[in-house]
């Protein structure tokens, strides 16, 4: 599933995506920041998480933001952080409520 939107709120820290089937939701743009799957931020090998929840700052905003082909959107961040894609599965799972 492709989101229909996905808009950043930087007065409120917050990225808002809109899914096909009309679910609206906003979410803490350091939550986001929090929940990359990069090979920086989890070993590729065992899943564990490399990165320190600690080194977000409270205040990490979407410095950018673009969409990569139909599959996912690459976010640079404030704290300096630019190499995490963030495909719409991912997106889903951090999105999305689990039934």
């Amino acid at each position: 599933m492709i989101p229909t939107a996905i808009n950043r709120h930087d007065e409120q820290l917050e990225l808002q995506v809109v899914w096909p089937d009309g679910l609206d939701v906003r979410i803490a743009y350091r939550e986001v920041r929090l929940a990359c799957h990069c090979a920086h931020c989890v070993d590729e090998w065992t899943g564990k998480a490399l990165l320190d929840p600690d080194s977000v700052p409270a205040d990490v905003a979407v410095r950018r933001m673009e969409l990569k082909g139909n599959y996912a959107v690459k976010i640079a961040w404030t704290d300096g952080h630019d190499t995490g894609l963030y495909t719409w599965t991912r997106m889903a799972s951090i999105t999305r409520p689990v039934d």
